[in-house]
């Protein structure tokens, strides 16, 4: 990501998986440059300073999400 990029995790949800060289993909909500949090699924160093490419949803569309998740029979 550009270095001007702002981002503070307001609240860990949690750790999704974990990958060998000891990145996690984690749930979190963020709030980017100083907006409104969203839900933000991606890759995380295990200081939070590098990150890898990710999805950032709002509520309506976590709540759509959700709602396709749940008719998914695992």
């Amino acid at each position: 990501m550009a270095a001007n990029i702002k981002y503070e995790i307001t609240e860990t949800i949690g750790v999704i998986s974990e990958g060998a060289k000891g990145w996690k993909k984690e749930l979190n909500l963020i709030s980017w440059n100083e907006r409104e949090p969203k839900y933000d699924i991606r890759d995380w160093d295990s200081s939070h300073e590098k990150m890898g490419k990710g999805i950032t949803l709002s509520i309506e569309e976590m709540k759509e999400l959700k709602k396709l998740l749940e008719r998914i029979d695992l």
